[in-house]
């Protein structure tokens, strides 16, 4: 069973895997080869991110920052202070940027927020408002207008490292060039950042990071560079000697009685949905030829060739009815902002649909979002947003 975010970025986003998982549990497709569940995440390492504590409410191995004998061992683990190690859970993006938010500073690594944010034009006046913002990037992006710092990164190909994709599959990186110019390795550019402010770390290279990640990640602890070659590992790896496991639940959950559980949800619809002023649902996504907001991609000559750009997909009934033909001029107005785009007549997108590609600055889809959040993950409505079609003076 495979899904991706077009699952999940609506206001009942978590309601909506949690109902997916209730159906692959009752069908008893969990616990058995040939049975994964495999969420898409959004670009390659997104999984290792995450299981190494990239999110701001768990430690590595999902280890809760609310816990105290967890902040007991990574204290130990550090040699700080258990109170410098707040208990406090952190904020995600979208509680980062709103209004009530108390950050002042910010220090943005290998994101584009200001084009990516659902309702970008807060989150542009937002970013205009801090004290501090350092950006890390390969390339300078609409973020990095604001910045204060810019500290230039380096690519998968100038680091050593591991990735881990969403079958949990751990692979070593091998460093295949130096980075041009100036720019450094972002673990070395992370590393004394971390010792000028006086937080001391120790790591000589990225074998040495993995070798305290192995220390503190219970379904880590068997990993090792030398054990990495080839095919790689899929933890857990709970020691030395383990193989690695190649699914999961074979035998129980991790639930004190060893079943599973269901979660109860119910249905809720969209707080945004079409009406006489804004008839069309317009979803938002990328393209085949290019990724996320264009940083990269939007670079390359032969990509850029293929969708130089932006175009909104209009079912070619619709476009009829609007007198819209192929390579018109629209604009796309939301409750919030209104953009100029071509049209392009597809059959993809059904009656009183719309879709719009996000990497266009030029057409930012993001003005038009709905920025209302799901409750659990905070993550917003981008896939379901009320727009009209108007043609274009």
């Amino acid at each position: 069973t495979l899904w991706a975010m077009g699952l999940t970025q609506h206001e009942t986003g978590t309601d909506r895997v949690a109902s997916l998982l209730n159906l692959i549990l009752a069908t008893g497709m969990v616990g058995r080869r040939g049975a994964a569940m495999i969420p898409i995440r959004g670009q390659n390492n997104v999984q290792g991110a995450s299981d190494v504590g990239g999110i701001p409410m768990f430690y590595t191995d999902y280890q809760s920052v609310a816990d105290p004998a967890v902040r007991r061992r990574f204290a130990a683990a550090w040699g700080v202070p258990e109170a410098s190690l707040s208990l406090k859970p952190g904020l995600k993006v979208t509680e980062i940027v709103a209004d009530a938010s108390p950050v002042q500073g910010l220090y943005v690594f290998g994101e584009n927020p200001v084009l990516s944010d659902a309702d970008v034009a807060h989150t542009e006046h937002w970013f205009r408002q801090l004290e501090f913002l350092a950006v890390q990037d390969l390339f300078l992006t609409d973020t990095a207008r604001y910045a204060d710092v810019v500290l230039p990164g380096s690519s998968f190909a100038e680091k050593d490292g591991t990735f881990v994709n969403t079958e949990r599959r751990i692979q070593r990186v091998r460093k295949a060039c130096d980075p041009p110019g100036r720019a450094r390795a972002d673990l070395d550019i992370l590393v004394e950042l971390s010792n000028r402010v006086g937080l001391p770390a120790p790591f000589r290279d990225a074998a040495a990071a993995l070798e305290e990640i192995a220390r503190v990640t219970p379904s880590w602890a068997g990993v090792t560079y030398p054990r990495l070659d080839g095919a790689g590992l899929q933890y857990p790896v709970p020691d030395a000697s383990h193989p690695g496991t190649p699914f999961l639940f074979a035998e129980r959950f991790p639930t004190a009685d060893g079943r599973a559980t269901l979660t109860p949800v119910r249905y809720l619809p969209s707080s945004e949905l079409p009406d006489e002023d804004f008839p069309f649902v317009m979803g938002t996504g990328r393209q085949m030829y290019h990724w996320h907001t264009g940083t990269m991609t939007r670079r390359a000559k032969g990509l850029d060739a293929r969708e130089p750009v932006p175009t909104v997909e209009i079912n070619p009934a619709d476009a009829s009815d609007l007198g819209i033909h192929e390579g018109d001029h629209v604009r796309v107005v939301s409750r919030r902002n209104a953009i100029r785009i071509a049209a392009r007549l597809s059959d993809r997108v059904g009656r009183h649909q719309v879709f719009v590609p996000f990497h266009f600055r030029e057409a930012a889809a993001n003005l038009l979002t709905n920025p209302a959040l799901d409750p659990y993950a905070k993550i917003p409505s981008f896939k379901v947003c009320a727009v009209r079609i108007e043609k274009a003076d």
